[in-house]
């Protein structure tokens, strides 16, 4: 239902338009390959700790900090807690970069494909931006961010492409705009890309943006997670304490730290996961689809037969849920997530009985 616009809201929401999210099906019999969520349960270690952590100290207030979890985020990329920062999602880190790092007298540039929150955030927060078109095999070049800025915002990989961007690239980006706050999402590089965490002690623009929700299978306790030098985990740090001094629950920072800790699970259905991606990839090969090189859990697909919202439509009614945007350049395009290996091995049964 749509609601119109009220004359109580605030002039800033009038002219917003909102971030929409994959489709979450009601009911059972659903092969969900639309949001990029895990096909793997979490962590068993994971679950445990917050079965344990769900007690009588729920009536207190979680550590306002985050102490204990991120000390282990620090950890485990070799860094101090001070040069971590947690919040609610990496959505929710994110949009404090925004608010905390990116709201200058010149525009953010980020892709022209790429993550569409990213937009929602800049209208939200009131900061200009320009998009860089990627180039026509829908990589970043990142000569073309040689322009004033006010930052600069980079999936890597990308989303929806899940194309890459080699290490040596984002330290020329950063070497390159010295004064300008660099921000490299990596939801998904897990699955196969370079992080940028390594280069954190090196250059102090750079902050590096992660989450537990694709690669740790916790997209429903809603954990992400910032590393930078201390100024700038400083900066994140004094807009949450001014907006929500207690966004992770203990609950939410038990779990992490356990499924953190838990490298061997981890390993296993990550490895999984890249196994199915080729795996599909393949498959979908043989069939004439066009397939982006991917180093994250999906895929990204185009038929030179079949039009994408078609496909989507069809396999919907035997479903199975993939993405479709409906945006320039990319309309005839897919975003597949990765499932189990029964999951795309019936994906490709439903796409033959399409394609035939």
């Amino acid at each position: 239902m749509t609601v119109p616009a009220s004359p109580f809201w605030s002039p800033a929401i009038r002219g917003l338009h909102a971030y929409v999210p994959g489709e979450q099906p009601q009911g059972e019999g659903w092969i969900k390959l639309n949001t990029n969520e895990s096909p793997y349960p979490p962590s068993p270690r994971a679950l445990a700790a917050i079965r344990a952590a769900a007690d009588e100290r729920l009536r207190l207030y979680p550590d306002p900090q985050s102490l204990a979890l991120r000390q282990t985020v620090a950890s485990r990329f070799g860094l101090e807690a001070a040069q971590v920062f947690v919040g609610n999602g990496s959505d929710e880190v994110l949009a404090l970069a925004f608010m905390a790092l990116l709201r200058h007298q010149r525009p953010v540039l980020f892709p022209d494909i790429t993550y569409s929150f990213y937009p929602v955030y800049a209208n939200l927060y009131g900061a200009a931006f320009e998009q860089v078109p990627l180039d026509p095999q829908f990589a970043v070049r990142v000569a073309d961010y040689e322009r004033p800025n006010g930052g600069i915002l980079l999936p890597n990989p990308n989303a929806p492409t899940g194309v890459a961007l080699p290490l040596a690239d984002i330290r020329a980006l950063l070497r390159a705009h010295p004064t300008s706050v660099v921000v490299i999402d990596e939801a998904y590089v897990d699955f196969g890309a370079e992080s940028a965490a390594a280069l954190v002690p090196e250059f102090p623009n750079l902050l590096v943006v992660q989450t537990l929700s694709k690669s740790r299978a916790l997209a429903g306790l809603r954990v992400g997670f910032a590393l930078g030098q201390a100024a700038l985990i400083e900066a994140l740090t004094v807009v949450k304490d001014s907006f929500n001094s207690y966004p992770l629950d203990r609950l939410a920072q038990a779990g992490a730290q356990a499924a953190l800790a838990d490298e061997a699970h981890f390993e296993h259905t990550r490895q999984q996961t890249i196994a199915s991606r080729e795996w599909l990839a393949a498959a979908l090969a043989t069939r004439g689809f066009a397939c982006l090189p991917s180093c994250a859990n999906f895929l990204f697909v185009a038929h030179p037969d079949h039009p994408a919202a078609g496909l989507m439509q069809a396999l919907r009614e035997r479903r199975i849920l993939v993405r479709h945007f409906r945006q320039p350049r990319i309309d005839n395009h897919l975003r597949i997530t990765i499932g189990t290996q029964a999951e795309c091995e019936r994906l490709v049964a439903a796409i033959d009985e399409v394609l035939a």
